[in-house]
């Protein structure tokens, strides 16, 4: 099972998936997303409770706004 950081809050979110759990048949669920700007080209990595904190139509500064690391 791989984590990654949610660039929102700061904690460690589970990733399913991926070959880690190919022969496990694990039902574990990922726990974040990757949201990409077209704007500025960039890609943040949120957990689920990160994303619902942003408006209808986030832009990059939102994100930083969040105040994750």
């Amino acid at each position: 099972m791989a984590s990654d950081t949610c660039e929102g809050c700061g904690e460690q979110v589970t990733i399913a998936g991926g070959i880690a759990n190919l022969w496990t048949f694990e039902r574990d669920q990922t726990g974040g997303m990757t949201l990409e700007f077209d704007s500025d080209a960039s890609e943040h990595f949120l957990c689920f409770e990160c994303i619902d904190r942003l408006p209808d139509d986030p832009t990059a500064s939102d994100v930083a706004g969040l105040g994750g690391s």
